[in-house]
């Protein structure tokens, strides 16, 4: 039986010739990967870093993987997909999100965070240079790492004080916090370093110097 499905999408990865595998965040079945098939309408155009997509998976016969097909777009996301700095923005979240959260993990708190976050950012006008810090604390709360003083202190050298005002404030108070793009590097890296020591393994984040490159500036 065919069902309807609200995804985040995480990332994928080339099967075959015409086929990915799409990893996935979605409220009702958590982390999850899916097989897809390409074609005319379903292009990997569709699958960029946090897209919010709805379409229909259907429980595989033959393997471990459900398919899913029928993807269309509730938020085209033009905010994020027509600025350079918040795409580079999605690409580090979603490859955070994915080696945050394990696969089979079921939690719809936090994807009803995550969109929401990403809506956010597709809307935010002006400076938003501060929004991956506040994203990456904000997920720790939202994995059970509630960040305290006496915990980061370890991690954030010189910038502690800067990170726990980050950590105690909103959206729109972090995004107002002057930062240099060296500050913004410096705590970019403790936090996930902090986020390291609570996970027991090393995220590896890829897109991470890209990141620092494109916000070096502001």
């Amino acid at each position: 039986m065919s069902e309807s499905l609200r995804i985040i999408v995480l990332s994928y990865t080339k099967y075959g010739e015409s086929s990915i595998v799409l990893h996935t965040l979605s409220e009702e079945c958590g982390r999850r990967s899916f097989m897809v098939r390409l074609g005319k309408k379903t292009t990997t155009g569709l699958f960029q870093p946090l897209n919010i997509l709805e379409c229909v998976y259907s429980p595989s016969r033959h393997g471990p993987l459900s398919t899913a097909h029928s993807f269309t777009s509730p938020y085209p996301l033009h905010g994020i997909r027509t600025n350079l700095r918040k795409n580079t923005m999605t690409l580090f979240m979603s490859e955070v999100l994915s080696r945050t959260i394990r696969e089979g993990e079921l939690d719809p708190d936090i994807y009803a965070w995550a969109e929401e976050s990403i809506l956010a950012l597709d809307t935010l006008e002006g400076t938003f240079a501060n929004f991956h810090l506040w994203f990456l604390l904000e997920l720790c709360k939202r994995v059970g790492f509630a960040p305290s003083e006496e915990e980061l202190s370890p991690f954030a050298g010189t910038n502690l004080q800067e990170i726990l005002r980050i950590n105690r404030s909103s959206l729109p108070e972090t995004l107002l916090l002057p930062l240099s793009g060296a500050q913004r590097s410096e705590m970019l890296r403790s936090i996930l370093n902090y986020m390291e020591h609570h996970l027991q393994y090393p995220l590896k984040v890829n897109s991470l110097e890209i990141l620092r490159e494109v916000f070096a500036a502001q």
